[in-house]
């Protein structure tokens, strides 16, 4: 623990406190050193400082501060700074054992082009390696590679991920520019040898971890509560040395002295000098104003302070804490997301719904023009519906009714050939001529590719009902809205001609809970088949 140089009158108001904290006569909480703590002052010259310094200094510490990566301003800076440098050794070394590696195998088979990269610029192999070593490290950094709770495993894990991607990052970079696919191979073979290089240093640290109680980086630590959390933490704290933490006892006004409870939670000022306490560790704090007074104490005497919550047995499901402005948040559980899998649905919708624009305009423009000429109205119907999350917009379909249908539907609402809140009719008085033709053969939902560009629809998923069907929705039903409308789906091409909304309800909540690509795949061969079929209405 540093020690803080105080000028003489400081000194005197030091030794006031300290003999305030000698054993039998600790302060009570209601005396909190909240005045101590404002004339405690970090060392200063014969004179003090002016606003204008202190101003000047607080400007070049925020200037540092934005040049200086994050992870150096942290506690852990030189223990992350000392594990990237050895990184980013390790996969120097394996580029230039592949480039020696090379130098044999060009005499061997001179006619093989992969053997002859870098052949006479042997410096370009120290760049490369840099370039990798960064992307290994920004990859492995973002993936919570040097979190402390990470066993073997877990880096071996996103050792490969990082190795993985680092080297498709290079592969595609230098195939952009020309190189041969035996390029492409030799960076395969090096980035094996890097993952072997970075997770065999890993596995000796995790070997010499045993030697850590000796190290100089050891921090002693104060745990204020010995119930079931604050014992949990000790635990856990022995039983993995190497990361770099000893405790030293608990502090606890409820337990009795003895097993490893070393006094009380006001004793913190005496127990932290004799023990040379760096970090204390609140667990589980329920009483407010103790905690309080224990992080005031403990900025006073410049210490670390972590606090542990009791999460009623359950781990956070994120290493990071999310802020919400100043108020932090502990995800406790996140439902897993097809992430992956959600993004190239999206991608196969966009490519999907840009082809077809492109191949179908002139059958767009053909059925627009019969459209006109059959009944007077405009060409496309817009009407609201309710997306994902209930969302409103606008969902554009070729006009197959004549142009005053909406007025019409509440009187036709009592001969409804459908059970719910939806409204069907097989022979709707509504529809035009052309509007038969184009329902039979679903040819009136093409404009929906507009939506699906847009992202308001996809492709594939549950059809979007209008306002007026949304409204009759029971609180179940709400659930088909977890995801994206889409122009077919699984009830479209399953059971179309079914009467009972009910049953549509539950197709469209299996196909939410059984979604896959193959899934989707499987509805659009469906409905291109009964769009040839003029199966549709």
């Amino acid at each position: 623990m540093s020690t803080v140089l105080l000028n003489p009158r400081q000194q005197k108001t030091e030794e006031v406190e300290w003999a305030r904290l000698i054993p039998g006569e600790a302060p009570a909480f209601r005396r909190s050193s909240r005045k101590s703590s404002q004339s405690v002052k970090p060392f200063v010259l014969d004179k003090e400082a002016t606003p204008a310094d202190e101003g000047a200094e607080t400007s070049a510490e925020n200037a540092l501060q934005l040049l200086v990566p994050g992870p150096l301003q942290r506690r852990t800076g030189a223990k992350w700074l000392r594990s990237m440098a050895a990184d980013c050794a390790l996969v120097t070394m394996s580029w230039l054992m592949v480039g020696a590696a090379l130098v044999p195998l060009r005499l061997l088979f001179p006619r093989v082009h992969g053997f002859a990269y870098a052949a006479g610029a042997p410096i370009s192999l120290l760049g490369i390696a840099l370039l990798q070593a960064a992307l290994i490290t920004l990859m492995g950094y973002s993936e919570g590679l040097h979190a402390e709770d990470l066993d073997l495993r877990a880096q071996a894990a996103i050792l490969g991920k990082s190795v993985l991607w680092s080297t498709a990052v290079l592969c595609f970079a230098y195939g952009l520019q020309g190189a041969p696919w035996t390029t492409g191979g030799l960076f395969c073979i090096t980035g094996v040898v890097d993952f072997g290089a970075l997770w065999a240093r890993r596995r000796w640290n995790e070997e010499r971890t045993g030697d850590a109680c000796g190290h100089s980086d050891l921090r002693n630590v104060l745990i204020v509560g010995a119930g079931r959390v604050g014992r949990r933490i000790a635990l856990n704290v022995e039983k993995h040395p190497g990361r770099g933490r000893n405790v030293c006892g608990f502090l606890d006004d409820e337990s009795p002295i003895g097993d490893g409870v070393v006094g009380r939670v006001a004793d913190l000022a005496r127990m932290a000098r004799k023990l040379f306490v760096d970090e204390v560790i609140l667990a589980a704090p329920q009483n407010r104003d103790v905690t309080r007074w224990v992080l005031e104490e403990s900025m006073r005497l410049r210490l670390d302070v972590e606090i542990v919550p009791d999460l009623f047995g359950y781990q956070p499901v994120e290493r990071e804490v999310e802020r919400v402005g100043g108020s932090p948040f502990i995800c406790l559980h996140a439902e897993r997301l097809p992430a992956a899998g959600l993004i190239l649905k999206r991608l196969v919708d966009l490519s999907g719904a840009v082809m077809a624009l492109g191949f179908l305009s002139s059958l767009l423009a053909a059925i627009a023009i019969l459209i006109k000429l059959d009944s007077r109205g405009p060409v496309l119907y817009a009407a609201k519906r309710a997306g994902r999350k209930g969302r409103l917009f606008r969902c554009y379909k070729f006009r197959t009714m004549v142009s005053n249908a909406d007025e019409l539907k509440s009187r036709l609402r009592l001969e409804n050939e459908r059970s719910g809140p939806f409204f069907k009719m097989a022979s709707d008085p509504r529809i035009t001529r052309v509007g038969h033709y184009l329902r039979r053969f679903s040819l009136d939902e093409l404009p929906q590719l507009w939506n699906v560009v847009k992202g308001e629809m996809s492709l594939v998923g549950p059809r979007p009902h209008p306002l007026d069907d949304f409204a009759g929705y029971e609180i179940e039903d709400l659930g088909r809205l977890d995801v994206t409308p889409g122009i077919t789906g699984l009830w479209q091409v399953t059971a179309r001609r079914d009467p009972s909304f009910r049953r549509g309800i539950e197709l469209d909540r299996e196909y939410i809970r059984t979604w896959s690509l193959g899934l989707d795949l499987r509805i659009l061969l469906k409905t291109f088949r009964a769009v040839v079929c003029g199966s549709g209405e």
